[in-house]
């Protein structure tokens, strides 16, 4: 009799094991779709936010982002455009991996109040986990019309600063490219020298600061050809 139990005790749980991970799996899947889409929207407010456009009240985000987003092209680092649209897709981190020849570059071609703007992707690290963001140029393609920066783990107070308006403002009407060069920068905070285009890093948060400082050069210099085309 005891056999018995223990024998039904075995396939009882057993069932309910594989009942179980088959709902949870089913769960799963329907919600990718749902899950997907939310990383889609969020994706867009922060594009838009590199605009300087806050969307996050926006009753439709698809609706607002096509409001200013004209294009999201994908283009090489020789700037000529391989593709007029797809660019949203593209994982930033994924394409910095690959050779500079082989990489499909985003470039998201914007309006706002009739005026072209250019926004570029960037991807890194910082102290903790990845960082990212995107830089928003006016129509020469050199000056910072605005830019969005977030972080996956940097400490609260600190490093997760970068997150936010007081350290994004700083960055807007500075120059990007120098003499062919990338030359923005993020330095030691107090110790800016040259104001049109350098920022003033995060008090305590100097390994994040410097990972910015990292993103922007690696992940900006890979458009050179079209930043001075």
């Amino acid at each position: 009799m005891n056999t018995n139990s223990n024998t039904y005790t075995i396939i009882y749980a057993s069932v309910m094991v594989v009942i179980v991970a088959f709902l949870l799996a089913f769960v799963s899947e329907s919600l990718k779709s749902t899950q997907k889409k939310n990383e889609d929207f969020d994706k867009m407010k922060q594009i838009l936010s590199a605009l300087n456009i806050d969307a996050s009240k926006a009753e439709n985000i698809q609706a607002e982002f096509d409001k200013y987003v004209k294009a999201d092209q994908i283009i090489n680092s020789d700037a000529a455009v391989v593709k007029e649209d797809g660019g949203f897709s593209i994982d930033m981190k994924a394409e910095l991996a690959k050779d500079l020849k082989d990489r499909q570059l985003p470039l998201y071609i914007c309006e706002v109040n009739g005026e072209t703007k250019y926004i570029l992707p960037m991807s890194g690290n910082g102290l903790w986990n990845i960082l990212w963001g995107y830089v928003a140029l006016n129509d020469d393609k050199n000056t910072i019309y605005g830019v969005f920066f977030d972080h996956a783990g940097e400490t609260p107070g600190l490093g997760a600063e970068i997150a936010t308006p007081m350290f994004q403002n700083h960055f807007k009407d500075k120059i990007i490219m120098k003499d062919g060069s990338v030359v923005l920068s993020v330095v030691k905070n107090g110790k800016v020298q040259h104001e049109e285009y350098e920022v003033d890093g995060i008090t305590g948060g100097t390994i994040t600061s410097q990972g910015v400082d990292k993103m922007i050069k690696t992940s900006l210099g890979q458009y050179k050809t079209f930043l001075t085309k």
